[in-house]
């Protein structure tokens, strides 16, 4: 089978990885969980996660019904790093509910036209109207991690992003919009893991991408950004909520806890919903550095 990117996700592990990652990945059993600091040894029980997730399910339907009775605006914003499982994340939250009033804004490389806009403007398009939901797959976040890692922005228009992104963001608040923030975190050697699974996997080989590949090599770069930008961006009325993602069920299971406690919804079940797992979810000093 030819592989993406001429194998360069496979001959990165056999000749670059840092030997500690490569050690985790041989050594590990399936259902393993490959970052030391993660506060479990072993993944959820498929059981265990689908008996909770029924019922989340039912409270996110109530949810989305109320906010449509009521015209209640919710914007929830996905993050990470590449592979944390924001993809299976976002597909659980809408897996039941309307997808005409929760859209998924997953926006592409801006066109000319709109790498000449404001830097905020194309975002703003799809923001959600009155009983809707909009669930941003990266946002305008990409200005200070993705695009200064790579050098895509200059200094001066990130530094310009950083100037205007808290009145931006309590614009929103003050308009009435909930405003949810989240920062998947995966361990490097499950990143890798997940990156040599959809490089070896022809249903999934459409999910990697050049800038994964570039992305292999600066680590290091991307914690000193992420540090960098979660702290600066980190507001009491738009907070980040970090989620440690080398368990992708456990993962989904907070992302859904987080929302349905955050919003505001006839019917909600605060029993049945349960409690954020401190864990694995929290503020932004959950997040290790580096």
């Amino acid at each position: 089978m030819d592989l993406p990117f001429d194998g360069a996700i496979s001959r990165y592990f056999r000749e670059s990885a840092p030997k500690s990652v490569r050690k985790a990945i041989e050594a590990a059993d399936k259902d393993d969980i490959l970052w030391k600091e993660y506060p479990y040894r072993e993944e959820l029980k498929k059981k265990e996660y689908e008996a909770q997730m029924q019922g989340l399910q039912i409270q996110l339907m109530r949810m989305q019904a109320d906010l449509k009775k009521t015209g209640k605006r919710v914007i929830v914003v996905f993050e990470g790093r590449d592979a944390a499982g924001k993809g299976g994340a976002i597909n659980i939250l809408r897996e039941n509910l309307n997808p005409r009033s929760a859209t998924v804004a997953a926006l592409p490389k801006p066109t000319e036209r709109e790498a000449a806009q404001w830097y905020f403007q194309r975002y703003i398009d799809w923001l959600p109207a009155a009983g809707e939901m909009t669930i941003f797959d990266r946002s305008w976040y990409n200005r200070g991690i993705v695009e200064h890692v790579f050098g895509f922005c200059t200094p001066a228009q990130r530094a310009r992003f950083f100037q205007q992104l808290p009145e931006f963001e309590r614009m929103l608040v003050d308009e009435g919009f909930t405003v949810i923030k989240f920062w998947l975190e995966v361990g490097q050697a499950e990143q890798l893991k997940r990156f040599l699974d959809r490089e070896n996997d022809p249903l999934k080989q459409w999910k990697l991408s050049q800038i994964d590949i570039d992305g292999l090599a600066k680590w290091d770069e991307y914690c000193a950004a992420i540090d960098e930008t979660l702290q600066i961006s980190n507001f009491k009325y738009a907070p980040w909520t970090v989620v440690l993602s080398d368990d992708k069920l456990r993962t989904r299971i907070a992302c859904l806890q987080k929302i349905l406690i955050t919003v505001d919804y006839a019917g909600k079940d605060k029993a049945l919903i349960g409690a954020l797992d401190p864990k694995i979810c929290g503020d932004i000093s959950l997040r290790p550095k580096g």
